[in-house]
């Protein structure tokens, strides 16, 4: 009803109609607690009253005030303590597996100059490397010290970013642990020397007790291992690179680092200078002139010549991973955290072992070395490692003539190619996948490929740009995987990785423990082309003996801290391949042995006694490494040997080393280092023989006349093949009919690889020819 009609009701004497309600619907019911709805949330109104905005603003700013308070506290409690950084550092001690003493690693090499002997400049590079605000700072850097706080209680270890006072405090005051109370401890500390020192005595001390690599504390001692000079004649640009050095000082030893090593370091040593540039310390014009300051060549540290350095440097950098990997330290805190530290290192080293393979080397190579009267002989270098497939445990290691005066580790070093000796990866990668041939045929030992030297590599009818050649342009026409991988024909693996993908085959050796990190799966790395070191070979083939299980070779049995034991991983890992696919790898290697490149030194070595061994070789090209990698079913060994110019470490080719002369004159991989490997391992196993699980290869295949024969290789790469095509129409399906285990009915049979020297194990003689002339080659194999 509208206004108008009550109105007239009202004037009527009539009761306006009531207005009509809307019902209301009945109530729901309660919970038992009459706190709401049964089965439903509480009403809103409750959690708006115990969660207002003044509780919450308050709750905040009583956290606040707690924290404030308990640092307020901690300020009050933590004093400066006594700081003596040489007082710390005591000599570590490393033994061999038997408890028996191997090295001491002597006094810390440390001397405390005065700021006033270093050079300004210098003085500013430091500050430009770690601390560009370290004049006007107050000493903390409260945001990266939170973020470190958080990592820790996270668990991820890695502290953020810190002063140079802090970076001071912890070396001189604390320790390296990463834990919070440290972390604390750290930022008070900082703190109150920020109030009591000045920033000269600051930076001065931080300069004194940073740890610099080569067993260097202090900017004296790295100025002369560096330079070899004294602190005050440093110019900028070598102060730059001590400063970039800081960050990861094994990493960043122009000596020993990797080429990835050398461009970061490089990298780092530019920021530096870029830095004072721009704080206006540094004009721009002579900035622009500067070139990189190559360091001096390193010099052992006393008491540890031989090998002893050698191992002490590998135990140290696998403690240090350790470290890094278990308590998040960055690897400076690792560095100073191990090196001089009072720890006691037990290594998986047998006495008796080293002290072989130091031998063998010793009478198959370096006694044969004069560089008065050949100058390629002072740039040869050997390397080698030995592993127990069983365990992971490096149990001998051979990192060159002396550490003294090769201070590089020829057992570690990656910047040369491993050639041949990655082929069994190819065959590994095409097993493990089954990978089958572009017409369809399943890749096994017995598939017949070409081995036309330099066929070009085809993907599926279109060529890829690829046609390498094989040693001295040898053509073996058709010819299986089990004779290809004896004779080390390129053709044959190169065309086999395309036909897997090269993308496979570099993730299976990154599998099998090669660091692929960086490199390219292009069809050149069939040849082996990328870099390698003898561990990493070793562990590859440990992992083959190991019927593909990871094996990563591991130098450390225990390691203990002022009698805290640092946990060891496990050597062994996980399956990575299939064992079939590890064991038939091992069967098609004993090949090699047998009836390939490595008959001469090790198949007939009169100290073999039959024993079963596998195995392979490798030469790079332009012959400037030479390999032999192998192993019996209880050790697995790689002897590496290398070309390097002593004063430029360029590699160079080490043809003609020892007075070879029988044409081309080359260091093989079937020559001095099969017989390194043959003097050694045939000195310290006991005869056994492979469990293997596989119907393919050498090591499974009764000796049989092949079905089909191929004519002796011509040397004429552009003369078309004249072997015959096989009878057999399904060659692959049956392991027999590999045509490996008759030698005399190979292509390899040519009069240049008949060997003209004495056995290996007979001293050299007024004939200095290759012992292992069969393994020769264009550089680019065996």
């Amino acid at each position: 009803m509208g206004r108008a009609e009550e109105r007239r009701a009202r004037q009527g004497g009539h009761r306006a109609a009531p207005r009509r309600r809307r019902p209301t619907p009945d109530p729901a019911p309660t919970d038992p607690t009459g706190i709401g709805p049964a089965g439903g949330k509480p009403p809103r109104r409750l959690i708006r009253r115990i969660f207002t905005w003044k509780k919450i603003l308050g709750t905040f700013f009583g956290f606040c005030l707690l924290l404030v308070l308990g640092f307020i506290g901690l300020y009050l409690y933590v004093d400066i303590p006594e700081g003596n950084a040489a007082a710390r550092q005591q000599s570590n001690v490393y033994k061999f597996s038997d408890g028996t003493v191997l090295a001491r690693d002597g006094k810390t090499n440390r001397e405390i100059v005065d700021l006033s002997k270093v050079p300004r400049k210098v003085q500013l590079t430091f500050v430009a490397a770690e601390n560009k605000s370290f004049y006007h700072d107050p000493g903390v850097d409260l945001k990266g010290t939170a973020r470190g706080l958080i990592n820790t209680l996270s668990g991820k270890g890695k502290q953020g970013g810190s002063t140079i006072t802090q970076q001071y405090v912890k070396n001189y005051y604390l320790d390296q642990d990463q834990t919070v109370t440290r972390k604390l401890k750290e930022l008070v500390i900082s703190l109150k020397v920020e109030r009591e020192t000045s920033k000269d005595d600051i930076l001065a001390g931080y300069i004194n007790t940073s740890y610099y690599g080569r067993g260097a504390y202090g900017i004296q001692a790295a100025a002369q291992a560096y330079y070899h000079i004294d602190a005050q004649k440093l110019s900028v640009r070598q102060g730059a690179y001590l400063a970039a050095l800081l960050q990861a000082p094994s990493q960043y030893d122009w000596a020993v680092a990797t080429p990835a090593g050398k461009r970061l370091v490089t990298e780092r040593w530019n920021y530096v200078l870029d830095n004072m540039v721009e704080e206006g310390w540094l004009p721009k014009a002579k900035r622009a002139a500067m070139h990189f300051p190559r360091p001096k060549e390193p010099k052992g540290a006393p008491g540890l010549g031989g090998q002893k350095g050698y191992l002490v440097e590998l135990a140290n950098q696998q403690l240090e991973q350790q470290l890094m990997a278990q308590q998040g330290l960055t690897q400076s805190q690792a560095e100073n955290a191990v090196v001089h530290k009072g720890w006691t290192i037990t290594l998986n080293v047998d006495r008796k072992k080293q002290a072989a393979l130091e031998r063998a080397v010793k009478t198959q190579l370096t006694s044969r070395l004069d560089k008065k009267k050949r100058k390629v002989d002072g740039a040869i270098q050997a390397g080698a490692v030995s592993v127990d497939p069983r365990t992971g445990r490096i149990v001998a290691l051979y990192g060159g003539k002396n550490y003294y005066e090769h201070y590089f580790d020829n057992a570690t070093r990656r910047d040369y190619q491993p050639a041949s000796t990655f082929k069994p990866v190819i065959l590994a990668a095409a097993l493990d996948g089954a990978a089958t041939t572009q017409d369809g045929t399943r890749i096994n030992a017995d598939t017949l490929y070409d081995g036309t030297s330099r066929r070009p590599v085809v993907d599926h009818g279109s060529r890829v740009g690829f046609a390498p050649p094989n040693e001295d342009d040898v053509n073996y026409g058709k010819i299986a995987v089990q004779q290809a991988m004896n004779k080390s024909v390129n053709s044959v693996f190169a065309q086999m990785g395309v036909d897997v993908g090269m993308d496979k085959v570099m993730n299976t050796a990154g599998r099998l423990g090669m660091d692929t990190k960086g490199m390219q799966a292009v069809p050149a790395q069939t040849l082996g082309s990328m870099g390698a070191s003898p561990v990493e070979m070793a562990g590859i083939y440990a992992t083959f003996a190991n019927h593909g299980h990871k094996v990563t070779p591991t130098v450390i049995k225990a390691a203990e801290n002022r009698g805290r034991p640092v946990p060891v991983p496990d050597p062994l890992g996980g399956q990575v391949i299939s064992r079939t696919t590890a064991d038939t790898v091992t069967s098609v290697l004993t090949g090699v042995v047998d009836d390939g490149t490595a008959k001469t030194s090790v198949a007939d070595n009169p100290l073999r006694d039959g024993q079963q061994v596998a195995g392979k070789t490798g030469t790079s090209d332009e012959n400037k490494s030479a390999w032999f990698t192998g192993y019996t079913p209880d050790l697995v060994t790689s002897v590496g040997l290398f070309g390097e110019d002593l004063k430029t470490q360029a590699h160079v080719s080490m043809t003609g080393a020892t007075g070879l002369i029988a044409p081309p004159g080359r260091i093989n991989g079937g020559g001095y280092p099969a017989q390194i490997w043959a003097a050694y391992t045939f000195g310290v196993t006991d005869k056994a023989s492979f469990d293997l699980d596989t119907v393919q290869g050498a090591a499974v295949e009764p000796t049989r006349t092949p079905t089909w024969t191929p004519t002796t290789p011509t040397r004429t790469p552009s003369r078309t093949p004249s072997s015959a095509p096989p009878t057999s129409p399904t060659p692959s399906k049956s392991p027999s009919r590999t045509p490996s285990q008759t030698p005399s009915q190979t292509p390899s049979e040519t009069p240049s690889q008949t060997p003209t020297s004495r056995p290996p194990t007979t001293p050299a003689t007024e004939d200095p020819v290759d012992p292992a002339a069969p393994d020769t080659g264009l550089g680019l194999e065996r």
